[in-house]
């Protein structure tokens, strides 16, 4: 069982490629993802829009093994965006889940989003992610926008739903 207190969490390397491509594998479901389930030949994890520092995993201290991910980078490359951060992607392990990995992750988000000057973080999440809302919004995110219909999956029309919250303890 993994908790919390046995994990660390720390920049990928590009040596944990595969073991966060599998992951990723793993986890894969139309609840969360707007692209179709990966097939062989998989593309690599990391490329160049991806790269290995703008991921913090989560790794058991025991073994070395990754529990989840989190992606953090600047949502655009406009220096007027420069004060914000956004999580482009967030995985837990079905083996680890319910045990704060998700929580650890975006605690560590925060914390390096706040290192690296940022005020506000943002991100998108699908509308029918109740416990990845819920997650959210537990760590103080609030639903700032919504697209709704924006994606057709598995049949149904699913909202887009933004949100963000402050880094400063602020609104702003």
């Amino acid at each position: 069982m993994t908790r919390m207190s046995e994990l660390i969490v720390r920049t990928a390397v590009p040596a944990d490629e595969a073991a966060l491509g599998a992951l990723d594998r793993r986890v894969w479901s139309p609840l969360h993802s707007v692209q179709s389930r990966p097939e062989p030949p998989y593309d690599p994890f990391f490329d160049a829009w991806h790269v290995p520092e703008d991921f913090l995993v989560a790794v058991t201290v025991a073994d070395g093994w990754i529990a989840g991910y989190l992606r953090l980078a600047r949502p655009t490359p406009l220096d007027c965006n420069a004060h914000v951060r956004q999580i482009q992607g967030l995985a837990v392990d079905d083996r680890a889940r319910g045990r704060g990995v998700g929580r650890a992750l975006l605690a560590a988000a925060f914390d390096r989003a706040v290192a690296e000057g940022a005020e506000r973080m943002t991100l998108r999440v699908l509308g029918h992610n109740t416990p990845a809302r819920r997650l959210y919004e537990s760590a103080g995110f609030r639903v700032e926008g919504v697209l709704p219909g924006e994606f057709l999956l598995e049949g149904r029309y699913v909202d887009d739903v933004l949100m963000g919250r402050s880094l400063n303890g602020t609104d702003g």
